[in-house]
């Protein structure tokens, strides 16, 4: 890695590509929040990264690769975070008004995450989908898997997702046989994943 210029540092982060895992070293300047740097102004084409670690999930094994410096294209990372342990603050006013943090499930190319989505608590889940326009957004006490890397499970505070590369799920409890049990309810439009082979249909009710 290269020698830090004056009000440079170098974080450790993970990114997430449909097919893809990189970890490594990212060099920003001092001041910048790296938790949220994908949505600032400025970020380039190709995110350069150091000291890397890449798994590619394309084929069966999955194969890794350490790369003293890799650049990856920034329109195909569709998920990022600061690698743990590290963390930064959480990008939100936890004392503000008529906000709730709503569970949810995501599948993000062959990435499953369990984790929370802050929403408005005075409109549905669907319509608070509805209006996200952003290019990234904020998901929250996430927890990352892959059913190509049994191994692999990792568990952040907090990451950033961009909202067209993601499908969502949403827990609802109904009564079944006489008790209540919760339902995954993950709407899709024919989503591929990986595989080509696992096509899901468009509506999945999975009892859990």
């Amino acid at each position: 890695m290269r020698e830090l210029k004056a009000e440079e540092k170098v974080t450790t982060v993970m990114m997430y590509t449909p097919s893809m895992l990189f970890r490594g070293d990212l060099i920003v300047r001092e001041n910048v929040r790296v938790s949220i740097w994908p949505r600032t102004q400025g970020v380039p084409n190709f995110i350069h990264l150091y000291n890397a670690h890449v798994i590619q999930l394309g084929g069966t094994p999955p194969k890794s690769y350490t790369k003293s410096e890799i650049y990856v294209p920034t329109p195909e990372v569709i998920a990022f975070h600061i690698a743990p342990p590290a963390s930064e603050a959480l990008d939100y006013d936890p004392s503000e008004l008529n906000r709730k943090m709503e569970p949810i499930h995501v599948l993000a190319g062959s990435f499953e995450l369990k984790t929370h989505l802050r929403i408005s608590s005075a409109a549905d889940f669907e319509a608070s989908l509805e209006v996200m326009t952003a290019g990234w957004i904020s998901l929250y006490d996430t927890e990352v898997s892959n059913p190509y890397l049994p191994q692999f499970r990792v568990s952040v505070p907090m990451m950033l997702i961009r909202p067209t590369h993601m499908v969502v799920g949403t827990l609802y409890s109904i009564q079944h046989g006489g008790r209540c049990r919760h339902v995954r309810l993950i709407i899709m439009e024919n989503f591929t994943l990986t595989t080509p082979s696992l096509l899901f249909p468009t509506v999945s009710l999975l009892l859990l």
